[in-house]
């Protein structure tokens, strides 16, 4: 076995071993590992043992990060390199998303939203229990969701998560939807009503298209009509599907998957005469020669021609680095990442939406950065906010 194999083999081994108890948002979408990852480490093992001599030291549980408030002494750059690094110090100069850490001050059902920025479920960072969700209107009050609670999500192997998902918040901040087993429920925020629909499976996934809604299982995605509460199913994967740009008015769905030299970006598309997919692999010719993007993880997100995902990526000579993808959502081509290196934990770094040319992202262990790809700048949104955030569009 060559040197720079066992090299890739022993670093999937590392990736394995987690933190006794992870950030409670760092691994619900990653934490059903492929196939070809499990047997990569076994076989890693299998070379150490055989070897004799080699010695194989693997990261411990990553450590929480500072949360001190700091000042940036980074300044954005025109024409920023295609591989961008935060600043080692952050600046936060405010933001309406920081009321998301304020007490809860009134109730959903007695003061509905006129429009919600923000859902906010709170999770304790050492015990792993989530509290009820929370809803921040426009008007800067904190909301109880008392109108319904949502239990955890499960799938068939009985993995249980948090009900709050990236995607649950519509765009326009009016709508709530929470994937439940055999059902998915929708809010109203701005009447606080509430309704049920009946469907089949242990759902776990939700997103909006617009006011088109997509429930998911494990293996299969559905499209749901609200009125009739009607479903057909989308030949693409729950895991996969990309938000669509709530100012598009393209019907096409996206769809980001695959491992390493086989990540593609799929393209579906729906017409009188049936479907049509097509599927393009990423093309990394825009990056520095050894730069490339391992597997994505999390909810993709699209805004105009640019898709924003977080992503285990490959920079140099670090391997399964944590990061951020910015694509072309026509060609594949990936144009700009975000280097977050490897001393975090494991889905640390979710995409949560765009704001305006900048992307949302999760940054462990408790905080929401705004990153501008065209320019390199990264400023800091909120802190030590423990838990699940879905945005609404900005």
């Amino acid at each position: 076995m060559r040197e720079e194999e066992l090299g890739r083999l022993l670093t999937l081994a590392a990736d394995e071993i987690r933190p006794e108890r992870p950030a409670a948002e760092g691994w619900e979408q990653a934490r059903r590992l492929r196939r070809h990852r499990r047997a990569g480490a076994a076989a890693a093992v299998a070379v150490v043992l055989l070897t004799g001599g080699t010695v194989l030291t693997l990261r411990p549980a990553d450590p929480p990060a500072p949360t001190t408030p700091t000042t940036s002494t980074a300044t954005p750059a025109p024409n920023a390199s295609p591989v961008q690094r935060p600043p080692t110090e952050l600046n936060y100069p405010g933001d309406p998303l920081g009321r998301l850490g304020d007490p809860v001050t009134a109730s959903l059902s007695g003061r509905p939203v006129r429009q919600a920025l923000a859902l906010y479920q709170p999770i304790d960072p050492e015990t792993g229990v989530e509290g009820r969700i929370r809803v921040l209107g426009d008007d800067g009050v904190v909301r109880d969701l008392d109108v319904v609670t949502p239990a955890r999500t499960r799938d068939a192997s009985g993995n249980e998560a948090v009900p709050l998902k990236s995607g649950s918040l519509s765009p326009d901040g009016r709508l709530a939807a929470f994937a439940q087993t055999d059902e998915v429920i929708v809010v109203e925020l701005t009447t606080a009503q509430v309704r049920r629909y009946p469907l089949k499976g242990y759902l776990e996934h939700v997103l909006w298209a617009g006011d088109r809604l997509f429930v998911g299982d494990d293996d299969t995605t559905y499209e749901l009509d609200r009125q009739t509460g009607a479903t057909r199913t989308v030949p693409l994967s729950p895991w996969e599907l990309v938000t669509p740009d709530p100012a598009g008015r393209d019907d096409d769905l996206l769809a980001l998957g695959g491992l390493r030299d086989g990540v593609t970006l799929t393209r579906w598309t729906r017409s009188a005469d049936g479907t049509d997919r097509g599927d393009r692999p990423l093309d990394l010719r825009a990056l520095p020669t050894g730069n490339s993007v391992n597997e994505f993880y999390g909810r993709g997100w699209q805004r105009g021609d640019e898709i924003a995902r977080a992503a285990w990526i490959t920079t140099g000579i670090m391997d399964g680095a944590e990061g951020v993808a910015v694509l072309d959502a026509r060609t594949g081509v990936v144009t700009r990442l975000l280097d977050l290196g490897r001393d975090r934990s494991k889905g640390c770094c979710e995409v949560l939406g765009w704001d305006g040319d900048a992307v949302l992202l999760r940054y462990d262990p408790g905080g929401l950065l705004r990153w501008r790809p065209a320019t390199g700048e990264i400023t800091g949104v909120v802190r030590d906010l423990y838990g699940k955030l879905s945005l609404a569009a900005r």
